[in-house]
Order: C-alpha cells, then structure tokens, then sequence
C-alpha cells in the first residue's frame, strides 16, 4: 500500500491544480462565448440548432450523464462497500436500453426542444406544461445538489484542507461552501451565455478529458498489479478492513441482521428500489431527454445514443478499477478520513499513482492536479446540462405557453430562461450547502428515483396507450413527483442518521433511503387512475402523435 493518502497536499499540487483548473475554465467560456455568437434563435438557445452529428451527440450525451456521481462517487463506494458499489454502475448503465427502446427516438420525432412538447401534444397545454415545468426543476435541482457536493469534496483534497487546518484564512468547511458558489457561478455563465451550443462543445470536451482519465488511472493501476486482477482484488479486500465480505454481496445492501428480520427485510428492498429507480431513471431525465432534440433526425438520435452506451459502458468498467485501485492503494480508513461519503478516493487513487510512477511528492501533485481538473470539467458540464434543461423549462413550457398562452416572441422566451437559470443556480447552490455529508451518486439515485416516478409514467403513457388525457397526466407527474419527494423527506437519508443531511434531528418514519419501489408504481397507479376518471379522450390527436413517432412527419 502507497502510503501518501495521510500526508498534507503540497503548495506544488495547489499551484498546479489551481492551474489546470483556471486553464480550463478559460478554454470552455472561450467556448462559450463563441457559441453565443453562433447562437441567434430560440432552437439556437435550447437544441443547439439541431446540427450535431451520432458520435458529437453521444459524446455530449456521455458528458453529461458521466457526471461527478459516476467519477467520484460511485468509485468511492466501490471503494468503502466493494461489490456493492459496482451495483451503480451496472445500474446506470443498463438504464441505458431503456431509454434506447422506449424512448429515444419516439421523443426526437414527437416534439420540439423539452419533455412537454410530447406530454402537451395531445392534451391541454397550460396544465400539462405547469406540472412538466415544476417536475423538470425538482429531478434538475436534485441532480444539481449532488454535482456541488462533489465539487466541495474535491476542492478541500486538493487544497490540502483538512479539520484544523485553513486555506487562505478558510477553514475546510468555508472553502467547501466557497467553492459550491464559485462552480454555480461559473454554471449560470455558461448556460446564459452559451446555450445549448456552448454547453453541448464544454461536455463533448469534457467526455475526452474523462474518458481520457480514467483510460490512464485504470492502465497505471493494471500495471502496478501487472494486470493480475486476482492480485488487485485481494488487496483490495485486505486494505479495506473488511476481509472476504469486500469481495461479496452484502455490506451495504440486503445486509443480514441477526434477529432483526425487519431491519434485513427493509435492506433488501432498499437494494430493490435502488436497481429499480436507476435502471428506470434516465429515460425520465431532464437535461438527457433534451439532447435527443439536438440532432436532425430521430435516426441520428438512435445512434447518439448508441454512441453514448458505448462510451459510458466503457467509462463504467474503469469505474470497477478505478474502484478497487483505491481500495487496494489508498485504502478505506484514508479515505474516509478525508471525506466521510467517499467522494474523493478516485483523486487520492490519483496522488498514489503519481507518488509511484512519477516519484516522490511532487509526482503525486502532478497527477492529483490532472485528475482533479477533469473532475471539475466534468461537474462543470454537468450542472450547465441540468441547468439549461430547467431554465428551457421554465421558458418555454411555463413562460411562453402558460403566462403568454403561446404568445411570446423567442427573444422574450430566451431572456427568461437566463432569468431562470439564476434562480435555478442559486437554489442549488443554497441546497447543496446542507448536503455535504452524503455520497454523489447515493444522492444522485434520488434524482433518478424522482425522474421515474414523476417523467417515465407520463411520458410512456403519453407514447402508448391511446386512453391517456390531461387528467391523467396532472396525476401520473404530480402524484409521482410528491409521492418521492415525500418520501425522501421522511427518509434517513434527510434525518435520524449519522450521514443526514440533519445528523442532530430524527423525524423518518419511512425505513428505505432510496423511495423508487413505492414512488414509480405511484406515479403510474395515480396515471391510470386520472385517466379513467376522466372522460376526456381524443382518438385522432393520439393517432397523430402515433403517426409523428414513429415516422417524424410533423416533426420540427
């Protein structure tokens, strides 16, 4: 075992990481600003002008779904909780054929630039659009908290801010809160200035960066085991602590508690919920369903996103090395002493390979600044791809079809949605300062958990049965939405836990972390129910809608 991880960072590693850092933050609003220059209309501003090609698309679509919850996340639990971990990487991954079968090219052939230009199809606009808009914000800002965290976790490693120690005159707690505002800051500049042209260059950039990272972290942790996974695995579990368990399903979901049978069933679901919520999740995501609209044409859609599993499916691979590496080379006492959640064991994997194959400790702030950089594009992508899909919300469903009923000019519907992409931003920003203490991707499976709950229902609804009306898709979103929302709430994961947001108070009385095994079959439930209690139907819109899907005649 490299034993760096205890050891403060150097004003070296600071310097460099400080660097990269400013270098690319520099180079993506020079990307920005160009794009704004290119960006003239209002499909400019939400769809990029509809001219990025499969490989640019997924790429982007890469970009923004491998976000700090893949990279920092789910490598930290499959650092603290070994196989157990990997759980999210094969259920973010697989989420993917839904969204391949299901939705991904009915969408780009049914509507225009947002969710609701699908649901509003067939049914009355004003209320449809309203509760596609509220539940568009919510899943986004959900999302948003768990990117802001992991910027947080990131900054004190790299500074080297550890309790007790200060940067600049900041403890680590006030240089985690400042950096939350810096990377919203910096989020609200490149959706209100670039749009979805300049957002969608910063992610395709970011995905080479990443993918382009972790390809080295994974080759250099091979190689340090002389590709001899046996070897790394069964380093892994002796520097974890946790012996043969590591290796096994069992040490953070459908735990076995002897004499305790409800406390083993109430685990068990747990781990069912989670598969539940994220194999179902990203076909109900926001900012992913808006990049369908980017591309001319739904064949081109199907192929990003062909391109896009290809390249997250090899990213999530990398995630079990990256996963293990630090496991095995850091080890599980180290890295949660830096960070309770886990979040920076792919970094601190980073300072001990540097320390390793560059020598000493100037080799390990080499590294650990490279990786920290990427880190950072990659949450800087992220949350302007989230931001741009609520603020694209707010404008164009609730703005222009709700308060001007279908009358407001592009350059109204742009300058409001920069207006809500302030709002939005700042919201995240003040929610994500109570988050800290939980993981990023444990975090990001709740986004997941409420985009299927409160999106899929409605949106599958919408595409496939001919019965669905406006009555049932008010209840399909809201009944969804709140049923999750709820739920969260009156979790652990909010209160009556060591890792809650609020460790001090107890007010759970729902037992699961993760509320998708309830709140999903609640959206579709409340959906069927509006549905036949209403006696709304319209037969020729729906064969309509059924016409444009599955052909793109019609379509913008």
């Amino acid at each position: 075992m490299i034993n760096v991880a205890a050891e403060a960072t150097t004003s070296t590693s600071r310097t460099l990481t400080i660097t990269l850092f400013l270098i690319f933050v520099a180079i993506t609003l020079a990307i920005t600003v160009w794009a704004s220059r290119q960006t003239k209309t209002a499909t400019d501003f939400y769809a990029g002008g509809r001219q990025f090609s499969g490989f640019q698309n997924g790429m982007a679509i890469g970009g923004d779904y491998m976000s700090a919850a893949s990279f920092l996340g789910i490598a930290g639990l499959i650092a603290l909780y070994g196989y157990d971990g990997f759980l999210y990487s094969i259920g973010f991954l697989v989420a993917w054929l839904v969204a391949l079968l299901l939705v991904a090219e009915f969408l780009r052939n049914s509507g225009r630039y947002t969710m609701a230009d699908v649901l509003a199809f067939r049914m009355r606009q004003r209320p449809v659009r309203t509760a596609a808009s509220v539940s568009t914000i919510v899943v986004s800002i959900f999302y948003l908290i768990a990117q802001m965290v992991g910027a947080g976790a990131l900054v004190s490693l790299l500074l080297g801010i550890k309790p007790g120690t200060t940067f600049l005159g900041m403890d680590a707690d006030t240089a985690k809160v400042a950096t939350i505002i810096l990377v919203g800051a910096l989020m609200i500049v490149y959706v209100v200035v670039g749009g979805m042209k300049g957002t969608t260059y910063v992610q395709i950039v970011k995905a080479f960066l990443l993918m382009t990272g972790a390809l080295v972290m994974t080759v250099l942790v091979l190689a340090h085991y002389k590709f001899n996974l046996s070897s790394l695995l069964g380093d892994a579990a002796a520097q974890s602590g946790k012996g043969d368990a590591f290796l096994e399903p069992g040490l953070r979901y459908g735990v076995e508690t002897a004499g305790d049978a409800a406390k083993t069933f109430y685990s068990k679901m747990d781990l069912l919920s989670l598969g539940i919520a994220l194999v179902l999740g990203t076909a109900g995501l926001p900012h992913i369903l808006t990049r369908f609209y980017t591309v001319p044409t739904s064949r081109i859609a199907r192929k990003s996103v062909l391109w896009a599993i290809g390249i997250i499916g090899t990213f999530y691979l990398f995630t079990l090395a990256l996963g293990f590496g630090a496991a095995a080379l850091v080890g599980g006492k180290a890295i949660t002493a830096q960070d309770k959640a886990g979040n920076t064991a792919a970094p601190q994997l980073a300072r001990a390979l540097g320390v390793d194959y560059l020598g000493g400790d100037t080799g390990g702030a080499v590294l650990l600044a490279i990786i920290a950089a990427v880190a950072f594009a990659t949450i800087l992508a992220v949350v302007a791809g989230l931001t741009l899909a609520s603020s694209s919300s707010v404008a164009h469903d609730f703005y222009a079809s709700v308060v001007k009923r279908g009358q407001a000019g592009e350059r109204d519907e742009v300058r409001v949605a920069r207006i809500a992409a302030f709002v939005i931003g700042a919201i995240a920003i003040v929610l994500s300062i109570f988050a800290q203490s939980l993981n990023v991707a444990f975090l990001v499976a709740l986004a997941f958990a409420v985009a299927a709950s409160a999106n899929l229902p409605a949106i599958l609804y919408s595409l496939f049965w001919r019965r669905f009306n406006t009555s049932g898709a008010l209840w399909s979103i809201y009944g969804g939405l709140i049923a999750a929302v709820v739920l969260v709430f009156f979790s652990p994961v909010v209160s009556g836990s060591a890792t809650a947001m609020f460790p001090d108070s107890d007010w759970h009385w729902f037992p699961l972390n993760n509320p998708g095994i309830i709140s999903i079959p609640i959206g579709f439930l409340c959906g069927w129910i509006g549905t036949v209690l209403s006696k709304e139907s319209d037969a020729d819109k729906y064969a309509e809608l059924e016409v444009r899907s599955l052909t793109g005649h019609g379509a913008h």
